[in-house]
């Protein structure tokens, strides 16, 4: 081995002899030139505007230097200072680094877009066609005739019989006005009777028996169902008392809540589908009916009312039923998939693939966002391809705020050769490790998304990426929204958390 590492040793140093002779080789030329060839050359090379880190292109000075990094400053021409600002932001990967960390890419395509609603509720009464009975007179229920909620009763069926001393007088005072025939009493005395709600099948007897009705009978004003009974025979009542209510059941309500976010895509006379779980693949057409015009404040979502009709009397009040809301398709535009936006709350923005492993974060502006697509209403055009996974770890490393630090990837050769050097040298290869704060976003079954706070030994701004969980220990009481202060290590390009700690508000 020994004799191995001399030999590296001497190719190392003679190549290193042979540099310095070729350089003293093209000094010596160059410094031999004539004063004609001389002015050429310096006419043909320009003079640099600045010269910049070749790690950092924040790092500018107007003359050589070096780096914080202690590389060499590379000088900036006119004719590349274009294509240097270009690269702000720009991340180059390997290619073995860019299948390691499994970069998936789509192309931003033009199509329509339409985001069905999915919501619940609970079937009610058309409260256009409810009914509820009141009495007009004091009284007590002599005789009921429905005896339960949810009996059926046809319109014109007697619903109950009241004794009322106020019903009495008042038929006393028509056949008193009807004896005298003064016309001006009968009409006032007739128009008394209705006033209390006498039915007028009652005022036809009262005319042609000439006798006072002890009891009279009331009927309902429509064919439905009873609901809301509240009377019993013998009961006393008075102007006020909610007796029954009637139902229709030819069209019955479905009030239903979204989201607030779903506000805007919803509106009157919009088609729905409603499904219920007593008979399965049954659907049932229907549209919105009305929009309430406030939002619940505790769970800030918005009210629906939706109308279907029910000529089998199959929907009852109360029932469950999911429906879906046919939201109106889109004309075709510029769309991403989904889960290729990166949401900070903020800012929105994606990964750009701009091909030989380079990427870039840039910002967009998002419209309609559904399951699978999101709308691009700005920031992109078609045909630009556009990371779909693992864009958290890239943008991490080409961050908006920061003018888009770059991510250095060695090569493999290069890696091994510095852990041949440090096992020759007997030094043991040592791992980079930092402590920092962050709040957990996502927890996968491999990874935990956070956004960390800034490491300052590394001279690094606050990011957003995937950390994984090292197999000693186990991510059990982390939630998502909680703070970590965790210790993580760098290790084959993979950022492994080893120590952590949740922190207490």
């Amino acid at each position: 081995m020994k004799t191995i590492y001399s030999l590296l040793g001497g190719i190392l140093i003679g190549g290193s002899i042979v540099f310095a002779l070729v350089k003293y080789t093209t000094h010596y030329q160059d410094t031999h030139v004539s004063s004609s060839d001389s002015h050429s050359v310096s006419k043909s090379v320009p003079e640099p505007l600045y010269w910049v880190a070749p790690m950092d292109a924040n790092f500018r000075r107007d003359k050589p230097g070096k780096s914080p990094m202690g590389m060499d400053l590379v000088p900036v021409y006119a004719d590349s200072a274009s294509s240097e600002m270009d690269s702000v932001g720009l991340v180059k990967i390997a290619p073995n680094v860019v299948n390691n960390i499994g970069v998936r890419t789509a192309q931003v395509k033009r199509q329509s877009l339409s985001q069905p609603i999915q919501a619940v509720g609970y079937i009610q009464y058309n409260q256009d066609t409810l009914v509820h009975i009141h009495p007009r007179v004091e009284g007590w229920v002599d005789k009921l005739y429905v005896k339960a909620a949810g009996d059926k009763v046809e319109k014109g069926q007697a619903l109950y019989a009241l004794y009322s001393p106020q019903l009495v007088n008042a038929q006393e005072e028509y056949l008193l006005a009807a004896k005298r025939q003064n016309q001006n009493l009968i009409a006032a005395a007739l128009e008394r009777l209705i006033a209390l709600q006498m039915p007028a099948a009652g005022v036809e007897r009262l005319k042609r028996s000439g006798k006072v009705m002890q009891t009279v009978e009331f009927v309902a004003p429509q064919t439905g169902v009873v609901d809301n009974l509240n009377i019993r025979e013998g009961f006393f009542v008075k102007p006020g008392t909610t007796m029954m209510s009637i139902g229709a059941l030819e069209q019955v309500w479905l009030e239903v809540e979204v989201f607030e976010r779903q506000a805007a895509q919803v509106k009157v006379g919009q088609l729905v589908t409603m499904t219920m779980g007593f008979i399965p693949g049954r659907e049932w057409p229907g549209k919105v009916d009305y929009i309430y015009p406030t939002l619940d404040e505790s769970t800030r979502t918005l009210r629906l009312r939706l109308r279907f009709d029910n000529n089998e009397r199959l929907l009852k009040p109360n029932m469950f039923a999911t429906v879906v809301i046919h939201s109106e398709v889109n004309q075709a535009t510029l769309v991403v998939p989904t889960e290729a936006v990166i949401r900070t709350g903020t800012q929105d923005r994606v990964v750009m693939d701009l091909g030989q492993g380079k990427f870039k974060s840039v910002e967009v502006k998002l419209g309609l966002v559904t399951q699978d697509y999101a709308e691009i209403l700005n920031g992109l055009k078609e045909g630009d391809s556009v990371v779909s996974s693992a864009q958290f770890l890239i943008d991490s490393e080409s961050s908006i705020n920061s003018d888009f630090l770059r991510l250095q990837v060695r090569e493999e050769a290069d890696v091994a050769m510095d852990h041949s050097m440090a096992s020759h040298d007997n030094m043991p290869v040592q791992i980079e490790s930092a402590m920092v704060e962050g709040v957990v976003n996502q927890i996968n079954k491999d990874t935990i998304n956070i956004s960390r706070g800034p490491i300052e030994k590394w001279g690094r701004g606050p990011a957003t990426l995937d950390f994984v969980i090292d197999s000693t220990i186990s991510p059990m009481g982390v939630a998502v929204g909680d703070t970590l202060n965790f210790t993580f290590e760098i290790r084959d390009g993979e950022f492994v958390i080893v120590a952590y700690e949740v922190v207490k508000s």
